[in-house]
């Protein structure tokens, strides 16, 4: 694995939909963590995902923070 730091973001919060990507409250949504490699933010993103199986309009993501500030950055770890 590289030691070159790849920022990712995990957030999460309830739906308004099963349909879509739009959160019932902005005000509510979770900040998990910000994590230095996709293997560290899908550890956390999944341990959340898991422990909200019983909503189904709860959802967790995984935001490439490092793409959006370098766009020309690489991820290995896909």
């Amino acid at each position: 694995m590289s030691d070159k730091q790849l920022l990712h973001i995990v957030i999460g919060g309830e739906l308004t939909s099963l349909d879509g990507a739009t959160f019932k409250d902005l005000k509510k949504i979770e900040f998990v963590g910000a994590y230095a490699n996709n293997a560290e933010a899908v550890s956390a993103w999944r341990a959340k995902a898991q422990s909200t199986v019983d909503n189904a309009l709860m959802r967790y993501f995984v935001i490439h923070a490092h793409k959006l500030i370098d766009p020309s950055a690489d991820d290995h770890a896909h």
